[in-house]
């Protein structure tokens, strides 16, 4: 007989409430619908797939938006320790932690009950748009899955919506190693670009298109070739050294074969939709305030990740709207009135070469250290303009007031309350930032859009996944389609086009003190991978990337055992130490200061303000174990997946490297 049980592992939301399902919006389940009354019309595919977009947009304040999510990496910091960056503090969770099954439930869900119909001819409405529909579920569960991949590595493949019977959940729970899950998401995505996407979905760019599968597509590929080279040979890898899997299914696992194969997948998916783009990427004025007071664009670029109307630029592939009286946020109050809680590091903002091509620190670059000691506009003067228009300056424009008279940035943001309206670092973040005073005064009345998918990420993919396929085969090159993307974005940028100029002057020694990225297990890579790391880092900085790309590369190696001291701008020892006003509002004290202690340099710390009861200062900054490149499974799914009830270690899963089957526990830390 068998055994019927509530909520397990794959057990959605059939039997839930509207509290089980809610992962994205408020809305009724996604499955929770009667499939013979459901599922017959153009509209009812529209709205269901609608309802299960996963992807990261700005929902609420500014803490939810995209913009953030690089906090606590060498890119951007936040107002609070990572656990990340702490060996031993994050723990194995009681709940099932990030082995979450709903949301690609519901996307089995749909298939189950949408292609028996749509084969049978039973689906009423435009034809063209009922195959868009079945495509974007078949890239709403490459998406899903990929989240998946990237937290938890090896997963089970299921394309089925399993009933809730336990000997049928407990078989299909068994993962499968980590490159049959990649290859299965590039299927489903090939699927949806071959046979359904159009190229301009009913909608517009709000929608999936085919051109978002391509993107996506390409970054996943890029992920996991890059993962398996990087990680070759460890327990996070088929067949490595502790791998808990089993070695039956991946008997066929080549891992030299296997990278050349994903890699090779990135670059033609990445070379489709970059042939389009790399011509149509948005216009950079370079124009020092992207809005003037009447709201109209003066710089497109800067604008593209602020309009309330995204559809217009090309580059732009996916995007979300809002409006008011119907969905709308209230992330411009953070990023129009205040440092929004984040910052960017000393370490990014020095990685930003001269308009020359030359980096900081090269004699011909004709950039000058003195510049910091006169503050945060002489550091960035004569720079690649990315980091003049998405840093907020003293002096700049906060907002227009409805007079039309400019609301300013002030220095004084770096003393701001520890939530979220503290300048953590003094390089305010900009990008994305409107200049409406109604968006900045008032909760809930932000309008501008959120950049889901844009092109520019394209050029990037092939651009590195073109040279670490040709370095696979023994001869590392920039090929011909690599370059033009690469002088079309250094272009868009303000920066001299060649970029051998800036490989030449490349000393790797100097990168790696402010750039993670300078290393992948450990060791420094070449000068004209780093460039390329350098380029993505520049373009996608604030866009959700920085996280994957470190653990992609394996880029944390090199703080096992070696902390390293995240900083921000220079602040003793300046032009702002001097200012009697500015200083009267500074508080150095391990309790309750708002200023980092000069003992610990010129430069902002700033995960050091306070001291007192801080593992990162007790530390001496960020330190690493490899452990954390995944994520641990939490024990409900061990507990729901054991053989013999009670005893986890009989579970059909197991438990990623380096993680106990025990709540509460923290990794294995490697010094």
């Amino acid at each position: 007989m068998k055994t019927y049980i509530g909520i397990i592992t794959f057990g959605a939301c059939l039997m839930g409430g509207l509290s089980s399902c809610n992962d994205f919006l408020d809305r009724e389940p996604l499955d929770q619908v009667t499939p013979e009354a459901y599922f017959t019309s153009e509209a009812d595919l529209s709205a269901y797939t609608i309802n299960a977009y996963p992807f990261p947009t700005t929902d609420g304040y500014l803490s939810s938006s995209p913009l953030l999510k690089d906090n606590d990496t060498d890119n951007q910091a936040g107002t609070s320790n990572n656990s990340f960056w702490m060996p031993g503090q994050k723990k194995v969770p009681a709940n099932a932690g990030d082995w979450s099954w709903t949301k690609v439930r519901a996307c089995n869900y749909f298939f189950d009950n949408v292609l028996p119909k749509y084969e049978a001819g039973e689906i009423q409405g435009n034809s063209e748009n009922i195959k868009h529909y079945i495509g974007e579920m078949y890239v709403i569960r490459a998406y899903n899955y990929y989240q998946l991949l990237v937290s938890l590595g090896d997963l089970p493949i299921v394309t089925t919506a399993l009933p809730d019977i336990k000997e049928d959940l407990m078989e299909a729970s068994k993962r499968q190693p980590r490159h049959k899950v990649a290859e299965f998401i590039l299927k489903d995505l090939q699927t949806a670009i071959d046979t359904y996407l159009l190229e301009t979905p009913p909608g517009g760019k709000t929608r999936i298109s085919r051109d978002v599968a391509l993107l996506l597509r390409a970054r996943v590929a890029l992920f996991e070739g890059t993962w398996e080279k990087y990680h070759a040979g460890t327990a996070f890898v088929p067949n490595g050294n502790g791998w808990p899997g089993d070695k039956e299914l991946a008997a066929d696992y080549n891992s030299a074969e296997s990278i050349k194969y994903f890699l090779g997948e990135a670059m033609k998916s990445a070379k489709e939709l970059g042939d389009k783009m790399y011509t149509k990427l948005t216009e950079n004025t370079e124009a020092p305030e992207g809005m003037n007071a009447g709201f109209v664009s003066q710089n497109p670029y800067y604008t593209m990740f602020c309009d309330e109307n995204m559809e217009s630029y090309d580059e732009v592939i996916m995007w979300r709207q809002f409006k008011e009286g119907l969905v709308s946020h209230s992330a411009q109050m953070e990023l129009c009135r205040n440092g929004g809680g984040s910052g960017w590091t000393k370490g990014m903002v020095d990685s930003y070469v001269m308009k020359n091509g030359y980096p900081i620190y090269d004699s011909r670059s004709g950039y000058s250290y003195d510049w910091e000691n006169e503050g945060v506009n002489k550091t960035l003067e004569g720079r690649d303009s990315r980091i003049v228009i998405f840093t907020k300056k003293p002096g700049d424009v906060d907002f227009y007031q409805e007079n039309g008279e400019p609301s300013l940035c002030a220095i004084d943001y770096i003393f701001g309350s520890p939530a979220s309206i503290t300048a953590t670092t003094g390089f305010i973040v900009k990008k994305g930032k409107h200049y409406s005073s109604i968006m900045a005064s008032v909760e809930s009345r932000s309008t501008s859009g959120t950049v889901v998918f844009r092109g520019a990420e394209a050029l990037l993919a092939y651009m590195e996944a073109s040279y670490e396929y040709y370095s696979q085969t023994g001869s590392p090159r920039i090929d011909e389609t690599a370059d033009k993307y690469w002088r079309a974005l250094r272009r868009r940028a303000g920066v001299e086009e060649d970029y051998n100029i800036t490989i030449g002057a490349t000393q790797m020694t100097k990168e790696a003190k402010g750039d993670f990225g300078a290393y992948s297990h450990g060791q420094l890579i070449d000068a004209t991978l780093y460039n390329i790391r350098r380029e993505r880092r520049n373009e996608l900085c604030a866009e959700n990337t920085r996280w994957e790309d470190l653990k992609r590369w394996r880029a944390c190696d090199q703080l096992i055992g070696q902390p390293y001291r995240i900083q921000g701008m220079k602040f003793w020892n300046t032009v702002y130490s001097e200012d009697a006003d500015l200083m009267s509002k500074c508080v150095v004290d391990p309790a309750t200061g708002n200023m980092s202690n000069q003992s610990l340099g010129d430069y902002i710390v700033p995960y050091e303000k306070i001291t007192k009861n801080n593992t990162i200062a007790d530390q001496g900054g960020y330190l690493f174990t490899p452990a954390h490149y995944l994520n641990p499974i939490g024990m409900a799914a061990f507990r729901e997946t054991a053989v013999v009830d009670g005893d986890f270690s009989s579970s059909v899963i197991y438990q990623n490297p380096g993680w106990k089957i025990q709540a509460d526990s923290g990794p294995e830390v490697v010094e």
